[in-house]
């Protein structure tokens, strides 16, 4: 296996953006992890995804796609019959109705517990990532997030996560809070904001503070959310949440905060009326958080890097990032 620093963990997916009344659709390689990969490869970050595809050409097709920007491959389980598709239009956002999901039994989804040695899969990186989007897939899904968690635990990893809710996909019974409070527990640096939080972990949230509908207000409950997140789980050292707001379809308003020894680090606040394309641009701000903390930048330096880059993503079609490290660097 190729020698990388970081692995990132998740479904492989094809995003599908019809046009009916042309009879045409845009088709694009994605999945959380994955663009968090892509990200991580075209700043010059050492990364290979772990994902599992059918054992075909088209499936080889697609990775190479993903080895093209650099990422290593050399890690993917093969087996089982589909890769899973969502369809998406335009300029939507993946928390909104527009979404479609076509996953069930793709070949990720139907990975089975205690067939993998992950310790071996892992190497010798220095950074394992997942998102809160696997466990949501099913019971057996959630078991494996865990079984890797603990293998990256025993090499001793840092292990970062992003809260990343989707409420179609938790559909077997089990409500977030149920689960990922368990997962969370192995990571080092969560990041999400500070809904997702409350959903995912149980959070304490103030909404009527919120009403207040401030940036002031929204940034004390960062602080309160992340001190609750880094308070009950001992490993958590790091917590970074973003905050989007969007009046139509090309519009963005967008900020980020982070808290670290217990100090807080706020990003410089961006607006643009100008959206290409929403998707993907949390999975680069958490590549941004990954990359600037393994180049070794100060918590300014982190945030700041991080929030660029996922603002750099709103202008950039498709679900990976193409902005260079440069131009990152120019939009701090």
């Amino acid at each position: 296996m190729k020698s990388v620093k970081v692995i990132t963990f998740g479904e492989l997916l094809l995003r599908l953006s019809p046009d009916l009344a042309s009879n045409s659709s845009a088709i694009f390689v994605g999945g959380a992890e994955a663009n968090v990969a892509a990200a991580l490869a075209r700043w010059g970050t050492p990364v290979a995804y772990i994902s599992k595809a059918p054992e075909n050409g088209f499936s080889r097709d697609v990775l190479k796609q993903l080895s093209d920007r650099g990422i290593a491959t050399d890690r993917m389980l093969w087996g089982g019959d589909r890769i899973g598709i969502y369809y998406l239009a335009q300029g939507s956002d993946l928390k909104h109705a527009e979404v479609v999901y076509d996953r069930k039994y793709s070949s990720f989804s139907q990975i089975t517990p205690g067939t993998v040695n992950w310790d071996e899969l892992l190497g010798d990186a220095e950074w394992f990532h997942w998102s809160a989007i696997s466990p949501a897939l099913n019971p057996d899904a959630a078991v494996i997030c865990k079984e890797v968690l603990e293998a990256a635990t025993r090499k001793g990893m840092t292990i970062s996560t992003d809260l990343n809710y989707r409420s179609k996909l938790w559909q077997y019974g089990k409500q977030p809070h149920e689960v990922m409070p368990e997962l969370v527990a192995y990571c080092d640096v969560v990041m999400g904001n500070i809904w997702a939080a409350h959903t995912m972990l149980g959070t304490t949230l103030d909404n009527a503070a919120l009403e207040a509908d401030t940036k002031t207000a929204y940034l004390e409950q960062a602080v309160k959310v992340a001190t609750e997140i880094t308070a009950g789980n001992k490993r958590c050292k790091r917590v970074a949440f973003t905050f989007r707001f969007s009046k139509d379809t090309t519009h963005a308003q967008y900020y980020t905060f982070y808290y670290h020894n217990r100090q807080t680090s706020i990003s410089k606040e961006y607006e643009t009326q100008e959206v290409v394309d929403r998707v993907g641009s949390g999975d680069c701000f958490m590549a941004g958080l990954i990359h600037a903390q393994l180049e070794g930048k100060d918590d300014q330096g982190i945030i700041s890097f991080a929030a660029a880059a996922a603002y750099s993503k709103f202008f950039v079609k498709g679900d990976f990032n193409t902005t260079s490290y440069e131009d990152i660097i120019k939009l701090m």
